[in-house]
C-alpha cells in the first residue's frame, strides 16, 4: 500500500486561512495591522522570485508589507542604518533581510544587527539560544523547520516517544528540527539522532526511524531499503538535476528531486513528503506565522 502524501500546498492554505481570520480579528479588536518589511540588496533572480512570493503572501493574509529594495552597490553601513530604523518602528512586527548578500556585507553581522522580537526568520544568536531552551522561551522558530513540524502533527503523526533520525546539520534546518523535536511539548517529546553523509552505517540508523527527515542535500541520498516500513519520511530536498520544456509555456523548466528516491520510498514509507510541493510552501507560510506571534506577543495575546 503506497504511503498517505503530505502535501505542503494543501497545509499551507489551511494555515494561511487561519492567519488570514487571526489578522482581521486583531484589525478590529485592537486597531493593529501586522507589519513585514523585507530588504532585498541587489537584483538576485532567485531571491527577486522568492521576495515576490514572500509579498504576495504577505498581502493575501491582510499584513502591512513594505517591500525595501536597495542596490547591489549598498554599504554595510547603510544596511545597518536601515535595519537599525526598522528596529525602531513600532508598526514593523517583523524584519527580514533577503540572502544572500553582497561580497561587501558581512551577512553575521546583518543579521545579529535586527532586534530578536522583530527576527521572524528565526536566525538571530538569542532566538537560536531561546529554542534550544524551549517551552515558553520560544519565539520565533526557523521557518523551514517549524513547517516540517506543522506538517508532522497535521498529518496525524504520533511524535511522544518516537525514533527521528535526521540526516543533515545545517543550521537553518538539521539543528533546529533536532532540538524542536526533542523538547517537551506538542509534535515533539521524541528520542532524536542527528546523522550525516559522514556518519558510520548512516543506512543503519535510518533504518531504525519512526520519523526520517532527511536535509542532507543530496539527491536520491536515502535509498528504499534504507526506510522503516510504515515510517514517516520528510524530504526537506529540493535538488535541481537537470531541465525540461514546460508543456504549459513552452519555456524551459527546473527537473527537481529531493534527498529521497520517492518513487521506491512511497511504496515502503507510512507517509511521505512530495518534491516539489511538500516542504517548500511551508517555509513562508510559517514566515506568515512568525509575524503573527511578533504582533501578539507585542499586544500580550496568547
Amino acid at each position: 500500500m503506497a504511503a498517505k502524501l503530505i502535501k505542503g500546498t494543501e497545509i499551507r492554505e489551511k494555515i494561511l486561512e487561519e492567519i488570514e481570520a487571526e489578522v482581521a480579528e486583531i484589525k478590529e479588536k485592537h486597531g493593529v495591522v501586522p507589519g513585514l518589511v523585507t530588504i532585498l540588496v541587489g537584483e538576485n533572480p532567485a531571491s527577486i522570485s522568492y521576495v515576490t512570493l514572500k509579498i504576495k503572501t504577505a498581502h493575501r493574509v491582510g499584513f502591512h508589507e513594505i517591500q525595501d529594495t536597495q542596490s547591489e552597490d549598498l554599504s554595510e553601513e547603510a544596511l545597518l542604518a536601515l535595519i537599525d530604523k526598522y528596529n525602531k518602528d513600532d508598526a514593523i512586527h517583523g524584519i527580514l533581510v533577503q540572502l544572500p548578500l553582497p561580497k561587501q556585507i558581512n551577512e553575521k553581522k546583518v543579521l545579529n544587527a535586527i532586534d530578536p522580537d522583530k527576527d521572524v526568520d528565526g536566525f538571530h544568536p538569542v532566538n537560536v539560544g531561546r529554542l534550544m531552551i524551549g517551552g515558553d522561551e520560544v519565539k520565533f522558530p526557523p521557518c523551514t523547520p517549524a513547517g516540517i513540524q506543522e506538517m508532522i502533527v497535521r498529518a496525524g503523526v504520533e511524535t511522544k516517544g518516537a525514533e527521528v533520525v535526521v540526516v543533515g546539520r545545517s543550521n537553518i534546518v538539521g539543528k533546529p528540527i533536532a532540538n524542536m523535536m526533542l523538547q517537551k511539548g506538542v509534535g515533539a517529546n521524541s528520542t532524536v539522532t542527528v546523522v550525516h553523509t559522514g556518519t558510520k552505517e548512516l543506512a543503519g540508523h535510518c533504518q531504525r526511524a519512526d520519523i526520517l527527515i532527511v536535509a542532507a542535500g543530496v539527491p536520491g541520498l536515502v535509498k528504499p531499503e534504507w526506510i522503516k516500513p510504515g515510517a514517516c519520511v520528510i524530504d526537506v530536498g529540493v535538488n535541481r538535476i537537470g531541465e525540461k520544456i514546460s508543456e504549459k509555456t513552452g519555456k524551459k523548466i527546473a527537473i527537481l528531486s529531493g534527498d529521497v528516491d520517492f518513487d521506491a520510498a512511497k511504496e515502503i514509507a507510512g507517509y511521505i513528503t512530495p518534491v516539489p510541493g511538500g516542504v517548500g510552501p511551508m517555509t513562508i507560510t510559517m514566515l506568515m506565522k512568525n509575524t503573527l506571534k511578533s504582533v501578539k506577543f507585542r499586544l500580550g495575546i496568547n
